[in-house]
């Protein structure tokens, strides 16, 4: 579609807003929930039990731990694995911040290395740089849905006696060699946040072998109790309660669960429809001022969970802001992934970072946007996506 651009008073692509991220909901879910609040157990119960373990069949981990958040299971893992002040944890500076802060906020000091331009994800050679006596663990972010190379993040942690935790927010259907994501480190923390590939509106899981830390997770994850609530009160006979360790309030709730457990029963048509989006957009969008992702590494299972555009701005006559702006008044809505930690204040300021410190992470935050792909798009609505970018950057191309 061409023409005079929305946000210089020309008509948009479509009449509605479409909405980024917006997670297809269907009936079996909301009767879930329906039955959760008419049997009066709304916290955490059986439900988050029979998620819990439909999770863990689905990775192939030995534990599954449902909790709040992906932050919550960052923040979690972190702790069980003894983290704290003194330490220092290599990661990524493409992700979001709830990975930094979880580093931040068990007294670690996070270190930043680069990430491949192409990939987005943390480069492996690079870590080697980054290591001191003080480096006790790795945390590499699966970005977008695409896995790191975990075949050499394995040698390099059990080569320095490191730990791995996986922040795989991103990567739920993700596998690099026939192995899923979520049976390579220490732990692996994802996120049901609304936007993700199957959501609990609000969750997260950490999946381990570590039988002990499965333990201590759920321990801190309500308050430090010795006893869930579930445990107290479901009528096997009233049991007390111990604090053992001062923990959080980072459980799951059944009402989430009963979202999580259709969802996941979905997850591999969610997958299919993704693909076909991806191949879609790919397809649609040669010959525009962008750079297209990178097809996955042979072998490995890309969860497609972010479909982002580097708009090329030597061949465009706009910033990655204007046509996000643009974009948005054509009713198309978008996001950007992300803005690297090192350009974000407090994370500049307290470390002392710069844009040239990270070039791959800085040159992708100043050109990266992320375009709908959740399974619930319509035919309309992905072709509306495909004329919408293509007005945007043709309008603003050299």
């Amino acid at each position: 579609m061409t023409g005079r651009l929305a946000c210089e008073g020309g008509s948009p692509v479509r009449n509605t807003f479409l909405v980024f991220g917006n997670p297809s909901i269907e009936q079996p879910e909301i009767d879930e929930v329906v039955d959760s609040l008419r049997s009066g157990w709304v916290g955490t119960g059986p439900k988050v039990g029979q998620f819990e373990g439909m999770f863990r069949d689905y990775i192939g981990s030995k534990h599954a731990v449902a909790v709040s958040s992906c932050t919550a299971a960052l923040h979690l893992s972190m702790i069980v694995a003894g983290l704290g002040p003194g330490d220092e944890v290599i990661t990524t500076p493409m992700t979001f911040p709830a990975t930094v802060n979880a580093i931040v906020h068990v007294g670690a000091r996070p270190v930043f290395v680069d990430v491949d331009r192409h990939t987005m994800n943390i480069d492996p050679d690079a870590i080697p740089r980054a290591l001191t006596p003080r480096t006790k663990a790795v945390v590499p972010v699966h970005f977008a849905g695409r896995p790191c190379q975990m075949e050499q993040m394995m040698a390099l942690a059990a080569e320095n006696g490191l730990l791995l935790i996986e922040d795989a927010a991103h990567c739920l259907e993700g596998a690099y060699r026939g192995r899923k994501i979520g049976t390579f480190g220490d732990a692996t923390c994802f996120s049901f946040y609304v936007t993700k590939n199957i959501t609990t509106i609000e969750g997260g899981m950490v999946t381990t072998d570590d039988e002990e830390w499965a333990n201590l997770i759920k321990v801190f994850a309500l308050h430090g109790l010795s006893k869930d609530a579930w445990g107290r009160y479901s009528g096997a006979g009233f049991e007390h309660y111990q604090v053992v360790v001062p923990g959080f309030k980072y459980n799951m709730t059944d009402v989430e669960a009963a979202v999580g457990i259709h969802q996941l029963e979905r997850i591999d048509s969610c997958l299919r429809r993704r693909e076909r989006l991806w191949a879609y957009y790919d397809e649609a969008f040669l010959g525009l001022p962008a750079f297209l992702p990178v097809p996955p590494e042979p072998g490995t299972v890309h969860a497609r969970h972010l479909y982002t555009l580097l708009v090329d701005l030597d061949n465009i006559t706009a910033t990655r802001d204007d046509v996000l702006n643009a974009l948005h008044a054509e009713n198309i809505g978008c996001g950007v992934h992300y803005v690297g930690i090192h350009l974000h204040a407090y994370y500049r300021k307290t470390f002392n970072l710069s844009p040239e410190d990270f070039p791959n992470a800085t040159f992708i935050s100043d050109r990266t946007i992320s375009i709908p792909l959740s399974p619930k798009l319509s035919e309309k609505d992905a072709d509306d996506v495909v004329s919408g970018v293509h007005k945007v950057l043709t309008a603003y191309a050299r």
